[in-house]
């Protein structure tokens, strides 16, 4: 890599990787939450998430780069990390629920900094309509999040409390 247009092409691809292991992983979190409300959620997150795929894609293409992922060990240690704090543990009912919000975000959290970093560099690049279509995914990332802590803040964690 040796210019901005790498790292934006090699951002792109870590996210495409990155949007892969996160589906899989909110697809389970979905199929154990107990509550109905971050189940349905989690389901339409994920289908946002694979959304996002084809939206990397696509920008992928339009950048003249390879279609190709590169695999996101970032991610990877986070769905791992999703794995023994919720998925993998004895916890049921609010606790395992607030356990799946909780990892939910983190796995949010990376996703706004790399959609964040790729908009970022598609900007310093000139590529407006790259950066109008990656400032859509990164509303919709904040959105998921906001809603996972309000139903986290009005519900679950009080009911994990009892």
């Amino acid at each position: 890599m040796t210019t901005l247009k790498d790292l934006y092409i090699e951002e792109l691809q870590d996210l495409w990787s990155a949007n892969e292991q996160m589906s899989q992983v909110v697809s389970k979190m979905a199929d154990r939450a107990s509550d109905s409300k971050l189940s349905d959620r989690l389901t339409r997150a994920k289908d946002g998430i694979d959304q996002h795929v084809s939206l990397l894609q696509s920008l992928l293409r339009d950048s003249g780069a390879e279609v190709q992922k590169e695999h996101c060990k970032g991610m990877e240690g986070l769905v791992k990390e999703a794995h023994k704090h919720a998925l993998d543990s004895d916890m049921s009912d609010a606790a395992l629920d607030v356990a799946i919000i909780a990892q939910y975000q983190r796995l949010c959290h990376y996703g706004i900094a790399g959609f964040g970093t790729a908009k970022a560099f598609a900007d310093a690049l000139g590529e407006s309509d790259a950066v109008g279509k990656l400032d859509q995914a990164l509303d919709k990332i904040y959105e998921s999040d906001d809603f996972m802590t309000d139903l986290a803040e009005r519900s679950r964690n009080l009911d994990a409390k009892g």
